[in-house]
């Protein structure tokens, strides 16, 4: 049964709701979704049709549904970021023969890491599936991807063992891929590879901030889950033009830092900032204190000496650590969670998921 509803844009983490209405449709289905398919997507007009062939051949395959005990069900999540072409037109126009497809837009680009979180949220199947959109990545692939996690795995990522990208992606890559397996101990070859099948479990506690999605495998092997690879094809670009860029590298880094915190430190921000502090303090006190003996015993002038205020820098800092550590408990306990990003229109969700986004009167 399919109902049309009129339902109101809402603007996630502001509180506040955005003119004007739009009407939409969502759906009850009756059958239980076996695997969620969620495709990031922005810009990618030329690529959606052939993708979404590609997708629909490799989940009608019979040796596909012979791996679930229940009968088969599959739905397609596409997340536009912010796209500025027609591609959430061209999505619309293929719903009505393609019921298993369901459209999330956002108000504008926010980022890979953002709409992998929406489709997490929208994502009802007990496995879950994320793909590119640039055709790169094989949908054939899934199938071995979801065997591999019926191995005992909570999460099989991709790697691409030959790449077919330009030496501007490829050699930051595989920089990136060596210094997360020299931090973290976890021996993947591809950490960022957006061909990964997952438990539905893991799925539903990851967090996801910045662009933090580089960094899944990292997040979700600290809160304990199984991860494993399995080496799939990659395709050169068809059509378009890579969305990567210098900036990536920086703001990699930065994220690569936040997520070493993160599964050390969150949950104990005391132990790294105190720890700190507290040398830097012990320091600074056995600097002053060998200020102060040579003053009283040996009558050396205290003035002038660098390394008076060295100490009284070090006592300072170690001061301003501990505190920063006492006040990360404080918010790591208090802190409030919200979603980052502003939905614009969706479209064939069904009812249980509008109610996720707050789009369904």
């Amino acid at each position: 049964m399919t109902s049309a509803k009129r339902l109101r844009f809402v603007v996630h983490n502001e509180g506040r709701d955005a003119p004007p209405a739009v009407n939409f449709h969502y759906k009850f289905i009756a059958h239980l979704t076996s695997l969620s398919v969620i495709v990031p997507l922005f810009n990618e007009r030329e690529s959606i049709p052939e993708l979404i062939g590609q997708l629909y051949a490799a989940l009608q395959e019979e040796e596909l549904h012979k791996l679930f005990v229940e009968p088969f069900g599959f739905e397609i999540i596409l997340v536009d970021d912010g796209s500025t072409d027609d591609s959430c037109a061209l999505i619309g126009n293929m719903i009505p023969e393609r019921p298993e497809l369901r459209l999330i837009s956002f108000q504008r680009n926010f980022g890979k890491t953002a709409a992998l979180s929406a489709g997490f949220m929208a994502a009802t199947g007990d496995y879950v599936c994320t793909i590119d959109a640039d055709l790169q990545d094989n949908p054939f692939a899934i199938k071995e991807m979801i065997k591999k996690v019926q191995e005992g795995y909570d999460l099989v990522s991709g790697w691409k063992q030959e790449r077919k990208d330009p030496l501007s992606k490829t050699i930051p890559s595989k920089l990136f891929n060596g210094v997360t397996r020299l931090f973290t101990g976890i021996t993947l070859h591809d950490f960022n590879c957006g061909l990964k099948v997952y438990r539905k479990e893991v799925t539903r506690r990851l967090e996801l901030h910045g662009d933090m999605h580089r960094y899944i495998p990292v997040l979700a092997r600290w809160m304990g889950f199984r991860i494993a690879e399995l080496p799939v094809e990659h395709r050169a670009r068809k059509f378009g033009v890579t969305k990567y860029g210098s900036s990536r590298f920086f703001s990699g880094l930065f994220d690569f830092l936040s997520v070493l915190f993160i599964t050390r430190y969150l949950r104990r921000p005391m132990h790294f900032f105190g720890m700190t502090g507290l040398i830097s303090f012990l320091s600074g006190f056995i600097i002053s204190l060998y200020i102060t003996l040579d003053k009283i015993l040996l009558n050396k002038p205290v003035s002038n000496r660098p390394i008076l205020f060295l100490g009284i820098l070090l006592l300072i800092l170690g001061v301003q650590l501990f505190s920063t550590g006492l006040l990360g408990e404080m918010l790591s306990t208090s802190s409030s969670k919200g979603s980052s990003f502003a939905i614009r229109e969706t479209l064939n969700l069904t009812l249980g998921q509008a109610k996720k986004f707050g789009t369904a009167d």
